[in-house]
């Protein structure tokens, strides 16, 4: 009897591979995705199927920045295929990693990286109010003289700085979802979805792209729910989730309920730009129950914490 490997959804943020801004080159990122390709072999040697999802926004602002600079050489890039872009780059790089890594502890896993559209709808209203923050952080100063110039749409972001804003719908549909299982099912580790997928509308049986960004977790809460997976895992960059975060009355969470989550989101616990959405992407993914009775579980912790943290010895837990 074949006992079946439990599946986890790995969501990396894109920032993850932007440690500061004094590394930014290509090399700089791929060394940042060397070691978080540790902690992912970690759970491949400890049983786990694993689809690795990434965020792109840094990586889309840079090929954005590009083609606006070589704007009187070459035709401009669509929002659409940066996205593309990043997949096959960021993808490459984890690609790389993580043979390297299973290689060198005797672990015999293919590792493929999937091109992945997500389906949107037309009608969806954040079209209408561009709001997820792509690029580098800015000062103020060069972010509006960039809105004066490029007639951008901006934010402050979480304090760390301003960035451009663009719409970001809903996902509804990954589409690539039976290829990815079918590939899990080979064995094999699977990378997709990289910055929530590529957007994309059907018009008349066709599937066309649309100038968007797809938020990385609430497409790999979507896949996390197709696929039936066992753990949608986030990573971050604290250890635990915190309540009265920054304060002397700060508080470690070990595990939240759905209903104990969804009472801190309403207390306004978690911040809008870092700990909101992740929390809210497990809930989506924690909250269905499908046909057959099956539920997964969150988990949000450190990059280097998901060892201990699947020991539950760490991180924090989200359960039905």
């Amino acid at each position: 009897m074949t006992i079946r490997k439990p599946l986890a959804i790995v969501a990396v943020g894109g920032n993850a591979l932007i440690r500061d801004d004094h590394h930014l080159s290509i090399p700089d990122q791929y060394e940042a995705v060397t070691e978080s390709a540790t902690h992912i072999a970690d759970m491949i040697a400890a049983g786990w199927n694993v689809v690795l999802t990434h965020g792109n926004g840094p990586q889309v602002g840079f090929i954005l920045r590009r083609s606006e600079l070589a704007a009187q050489e070459v035709a401009p890039v669509p929002l659409d295929y940066a996205v593309g872009d990043t997949q096959g780059a960021i993808g490459y790089m984890f690609q790389k990693a993580l043979t390297n890594e299973l290689h060198r502890r005797g672990i015999d896993r293919r590792v493929v990286a999937v091109v992945t559209q997500t389906c949107v709808s037309t009608d969806d209203p954040a079209f209408r109010n561009p709001a997820k923050p792509v690029g580098a952080f800015l000062d103020e100063a060069t972010a509006k003289k960039r809105q004066a110039e490029l007639g951008w749409t901006l934010m402050e972001d979480a304090g760390r700085g301003w960035r451009r804003t663009v719409p970001s719908p809903e996902p509804l549909e990954i589409i690539e979802r039976d290829v990815i299982a079918s590939l899990l099912a080979q064995g094999c580790v699977v990378i997709a979805c990289g910055g929530g997928g590529i957007p994309v509308v059907r018009k008349n049986g066709k599937l066309s792209g649309v100038e968007a960004v797809i938020d990385k977790d609430l497409a790999s809460a979507l896949l996390a729910q197709e696929l039936k997976a066992d753990l949608l895992l986030i990573p971050t960059g604290v250890e635990q989730v915190a309540v009265n975060f920054g304060t002397p009355q700060q508080r470690w969470l070990d595990t939240m309920s759905v209903s104990e989550a969804r009472d801190l989101i309403a207390q306004g616990q978690f911040g809008a730009g870092s700990m909101l959405p992740k929390v809210e992407a497990i809930l989506r993914f924690v909250s269905h129950t499908g046909p057959d009775g099956h539920a997964g579980e969150g988990l949000i912790t450190s990059p280097a914490a998901i060892k201990p943290a699947l020991e539950r010895r760490t991180g924090t837990w989200i359960t039905p």
